[in-house]
C-alpha cells in the first residue's frame, strides 16, 4: 500500500491570527514547502456522522482572491461530488449556482 503525508504549517501571531501558511506533500514532485494564503480542510468522521473542518487564511489574503478561492472550491466540490456519486442533476444545479456566485462577486464579467 502506498502512503503519502500532507503537512500544513501555520505561523500565528500573538492573537492566533495566521500570518504564514505553507504546505508540502511526500507525494509531490516538488519537495519544498509551498506558501499559501488560505486552506480549507474537511474530514468526515464516520463514527459521529459529521464533518470536521479547519478553514484558515492569512491576514494579508486579498478579498478578491478570497472570492475566487471560494468560487473555485465550490466548483471543485461539484466535480468531486459528481465523481463520487454520479449525481449529474444536482451537480448541474451547483454549477449554475457557481455561475451566479461568480457574477454576484464580480469574479467573471
Amino acid at each position: 500500500m502506498k502512503r503519502a503525508e500532507i503537512k500544513l504549517i501555520v505561523d500565528l501571531d500573538d492573537n492566533n491570527v495566521p500570518q504564514n501558511i505553507t504546505w508540502e506533500s511526500t507525494d509531490a514532485e516538488n519537495k519544498d514547502a509551498v506558501p499559501a494564503k488560505a486552506f480549507m480542510l474537511s474530514v468526515w468522521d464516520h463514527n459521529y456522522k459529521n464533518t470536521l473542518s479547519i478553514n484558515l487564511w492569512t491576514n494579508d489574503m486579498p478579498v478578491d482572491e478570497m472570492k475566487r478561492f471560494f468560487f473555485e472550491t465550490l466548483q471543485t466540490q461539484g466535480d468531486s461530488f459528481l465523481r463520487a456519486t454520479n449525481e449529474k442533476n444536482i451537480v448541474e444545479d451547483l454549477r449554475d449556482y457557481c455561475v451566479h456566485f461568480a457574477e454576484k462577486m464580480e469574479i467573471v464579467k
